[in-house]
């Protein structure tokens, strides 16, 4: 189940990526006629806009080994395709150096299915879905290489902040209520590669984004024996993401 539903994604990266590296196969030796946006890459600021598509993972670091203590499975992750969209600020610091900020909105969504636990008397209390709405806060060094006619490589690094609108924490129900609290905000690092093609009126660059949360999400519920998050001592997001930048 989890192989189809992650298929089509994949699709997408693996088309975004042989387009990119069919270009980049043949960056040594290609000879436009026509450089387009000679003057663009000069500019102290400017701005811009994206779209894409994410899927989020969790990681899950529990307590005492208590999952392979005892022979259980570990928490099955489904992640489902979600969207992002969101401007860009790009800061020039010299020909090859770039700082970006990427103020955008993801959304997501990731169904966990627990095991069979003695204390489930149901099917449905070993599924919990968890959307999620982030006000995604990034900031980042875009590090290029040199520019050869209408194409350019590029690799990004940063930190980032998202505030959850879909967090549920100062719910005061819990998991007895079917109801899964993460925290509102948690901080990243971020990995990305990717590609400038410069076309007649605008920049079109397509991006291959890493996020991992180091703060754990986790909020545990009110007993501590929970099933849901008793075992649990931390909860990690990963993410990735296709990005297509429009400058």
């Amino acid at each position: 189940m989890l192989k189809k539903r992650k298929r089509p994604f994949l699709v997408t990266i693996l088309i975004c990526l042989s387009f990119s590296w069919g270009s980049y196969s043949q960056y040594p030796t290609v000879k436009e006629r026509i450089i387009n946006l000679p003057n663009f890459d000069k500019k102290a600021i400017h701005y811009g806009y994206f779209l894409g598509l994410n899927q989020y993972d969790f990681k899950f670091e529990y307590i005492n080994n208590f999952y392979k203590e005892f022979n259980y499975k570990d928490i099955i992750v489904t992640p489902k395709t979600g969207f992002v969209v969101g401007l860009v600020g790009d800061l020039r610091i010299n020909k090859y150096l770039n700082l970006r900020f990427e103020p955008g909105l993801y959304y997501s969504s990731r169904e966990l299915k627990y095991p069979e636990f003695p204390e489930f008397t149901k099917e449905s209390d070993q599924r919990r879905e968890i959307k999620s709405t982030y006000i995604h806060l990034p900031l980042l060094i875009k590090v290029s290489a040199k520019r050869i006619n209408n194409f350019k490589p590029f690799v990004m690094a940063g930190i980032s902040t998202d505030f959850n609108l879909s967090s549920n924490q100062k719910n005061r129900n819990d998991n007895a209520g079917n109801i899964f609290r993460v925290t509102d905000q948690n901080l990243n690092y971020e990995l990305g590669l990717g590609f400038d093609f410069y076309l007649y009126y605008f920049k079109f660059s397509p991006s291959l984004r890493g996020i991992f949360s180091f703060q754990n999400e986790l909020i545990p519920d009110a007993d501590p024996t929970s099933p849901w998050t008793g075992k649990i001592n931390k909860m990690l997001s990963r993410g990735i993401a296709v990005i297509i930048t429009f400058e």
